[in-house]
């Protein structure tokens, strides 16, 4: 009987010649000599330079990816909480609504302190957020400060003392770790992106820094688009008031009946505004079907984030409270003030927080809406998000001009318009030149886009010495809380005295930035905080000496020398402009150093 052929045949010339009689290979016996490594070699076609082109190409799909999705959560994130907030705050508005829906309940009083929660909490946020970036991660605390916000849309389906007021407080203390994490993220996604695409440059296989510089393309291209997006919010969270809370209202011969002066010789807010608004008031179930949308939408933010969001640093970059101390993150923030280039942009960044509550408060209600009615709200600020976000596109000039250009452009639009505001008193009730409000909207819109754009890009530039620079983001940030916090207080305040307070800050921030500007020039040395060396040697792959992402080039190339000497300084002065380093070479990892024989990191 004929014996059955091997169900498998060898690969190679040796599987031929196990077909013929004479080939005496036995059956489940490998070859030897070349027959071997013809059957575990390569892939004949296998070409080792394309794939790595495609692996790169993906990582870059990758990453463009992360800054498209975490604008768009932001986006989402951000358009939920304007809108309910605009919805609750004109129902809690009406005196009709407030007693027959809560009677007695004091919803003006429960309004004063959920908006006190909101604007004060973040004033302490300098000493939190870089503790929670640390701690959490980037990526995590952009989830966790969306939970935030779904959290406070969720209150609202039972508004009372102790629902409404904690979770703005919540809130409060979520709103400068998470535009602080955003910011930090889109700056390294640019870093990264930059790795990518430069995959075979000898700086890049070493892990050396880039040179200076490098990644500013990518820098300008990602924070374009995330403020593009940003900017829809603004639109999008028009909403419930298109599609739903317009059809209750009254008409502007009605709302605006008492309302006597508008735009520069106002005061307050819509002082003579009527104090019923509704023409009937909405049904509970369709209250309940409209803050479940919104729901939906901040827990589509959320997964989002959570799902489609790459980590921004691998976990050997991480570098938290464990390895530098709580101590020096608290103080950290503090440090980086002394760079006398954060502290000339200190006017813009208040500035920047500043002519957003503006445009929101100041003009759309003392000027639209004082003199159109209730129902153009929705316009306005539909007509600012929108050119917003159209001409966000303009901060890629960045890319062929000046980086003051854009900046200075910006601020200039504003400052034009500013003077403007202060000779225009449109009358109520008239709507012959509802064009001009809309256009005044599109041209405020434009010179917020270049400012917001420009700052975060310049922030990445000052700073690209940095791969981390959720420090910097968090005082920016938070000096915009700071701004925020002052409207509110001055929230009674004339027209005229809100307009000669942002006269004065848009001055003093472009006079402040062009003099920051010219000391760099003259190559004016600035400070920059060393960040401690890690206090800690620990055994897993994840907290180790030598990966200190915070460090400069300048800190880099001394700290063996610091480590010799035995010698801490925390805070030395940076190098001037221009004189940066590439530092060391590709670091070392332990199972290397454990295949040349030498010691890993030690133990406690």
């Amino acid at each position: 009987m004929e014996a059955e052929p091997p169900l498998y045949p060898v690969a190679g010339a040796a599987g031929l010649l196990a077909e013929e009689p004479e080939a005496g290979v036995p059956d489940g016996v490998l070859p030897e000599g070349p027959e071997l490594d013809e059957f575990v070699g390569a892939y004949p076609d296998y070409n080792e330079e394309e794939e790595e082109r495609r692996y790169y190409r993906r990582k870059k799909l990758g990453v463009i990816k992360n800054v498209v999705i975490a604008s768009i959560g932001g986006m989402l994130t951000y358009s939920v909480y304007l809108g309910l907030l605009q919805m609750q705050m004109i129902l809690h508005y009406d005196e009709t609504y407030r007693e027959v829906k809560y009677g007695s309940m004091g919803l003006p009083d429960i309004d004063s302190k959920m908006l006190m929660g909101i604007n004060v909490t973040p004033v302490v946020a300098l000493l939190y957020t870089p503790v929670l970036i640390r701690f959490f991660g980037t990526k995590w605390v952009m989830f966790l400060a969306v939970g935030i916000y779904a959290l406070f849309v969720s209150t609202n389906y039972w508004e009372r003392y102790y629902t409404l007021v904690p979770s703005a407080v919540a809130l409060g203390v979520a709103i400068v770790p998470l535009w602080a994490s955003m910011g930090n993220y889109i700056t390294r996604m640019s870093q990264k992106y930059y790795e990518y695409v430069n995959y075979k440059e000898e700086h890049v296989q070493e892990q050396r820094r880039p040179p200076r510089g490098a990644h500013m393309p990518y820098l300008v291209i990602f924070h374009t688009i995330f403020y593009s997006f940003f900017h829809l919010s603004f639109a999008c969270a028009q909403g419930p008031m298109v599609f739903f809370l317009n059809g209750y209202l009254y008409g502007r011969n009605h709302t605006l009946y008492n309302v006597h002066s508008c735009g520069t010789n106002s005061y307050g807010i819509l002082i003579g505004f009527n104090r019923t608004v509704l023409r009937r008031l909405p049904h509970s179930q369709n209250l309940i079907v409209v803050e479940s949308v919104l729901m939906s939408v901040a827990f589509l933010a959320m997964l989002l984030i959570l799902a489609l969001c790459g980590s921004a640093y691998r976990p050997t970059e991480e570098i938290d409270l464990r390895s530098v101390g709580w101590g020096n993150i608290f103080q950290l923030p503090f440090k980086h003030m002394r760079d006398y280039r954060l502290r000339h942009l200190f006017p813009f960044f208040i500035y920047s927080g500043f002519e957003v509550l503006f445009v929101c408060t100041g003009f759309t209600l003392g000027y639209g809406v004082c003199s159109m009615g209730l129902e153009y709200l929705a316009p306005i600020l539909t007509a600012y998000g929108f050119g917003a976000a159209v001409f966000s596109s303009l901060g890629l000039l960045q890319l062929c001009l000046p980086r003051q250009v854009p900046l200075v452009a910006g601020a200039t639009v504003h400052l034009l318009l500013i003077l403007a505001f202060f000779f225009w008193a449109p009358h109520p009730q008239v709507l012959s030149h509802s064009w001009v409000f809309y256009m005044v909207a599109v041209l405020w819109g434009v010179g917020s886009a270049l400012n917001k754009i420009a700052l975060s890009t310049l922030l990445g530039i000052l700073y690209e010495d940095k791969e981390r620079q959720d420090f910097i983001f968090t005082i920016y940030h938070w000096c915009q809380a700071l701004a925020i916090f002052a409207v509110y207080l001055g929230s009674d305040l004339p027209m005229k005295a809100k307009l000669a307070i942002l006269l004065l800050t848009v001055l003093v921030s472009m006079a402040s930035y062009l003099w920051m500007e010219a000391k760099l020039k003259q190559r004016v040395a600035y400070r920059l905080p060393r960040i401690p060396r890690p206090q800690h040697k620990v055994c897993g792959y994840r907290y180790l000496e030598d990966d200190n992402s915070d460090e400069t080039g300048s800190e880099n190339e001394q700290g063996s020398a610091h480590s010799r000497d035995g010698s801490d300084n925390e805070d030395g002065d940076g190098e001037p402009l221009g004189v940066g380093a590439l530092g060391p070479g590709r670091r070392r990892y332990p199972y290397e150093q454990a295949l040349d024989g030498e010691d890993g990191p030690g133990q406690e």
